[in-house]
């Protein structure tokens, strides 16, 4: 049996987990089960076989925002 969801898009089964992406590194594929249809390209939750658009969108929100704290913790002195 397959670990994913068959692709919502064409419906394969060759499905390969995402390693790497622009928006998420290595850790942000891992955390949102990332996957993409070897057949034709489509990106999504190999778990739901939903979006990870929404999901995205909030890890990188998230990441933006840990980013300016610990900026502004070390640029602020006492």
């Amino acid at each position: 049996m397959n670990e994913f969801v068959p692709c919502p898009k064409c419906g394969s089964t060759d499905i390969k987990k995402v390693g790497y992406t622009w928006w998420g590194g290595a850790l942000g594929p891992k955390l949102l089960n990332h996957v993409r249809c070897s057949s034709c390209g489509a990106a999504y939750n190999g778990k739901t076989g939903g979006s990870n658009t929404l999901k995205i969108l909030l890890y990188n929100l998230a990441v933006i925002i840990i980013v300016i704290l610990l900026y502004l913790l070390l640029t602020n002195p006492g």
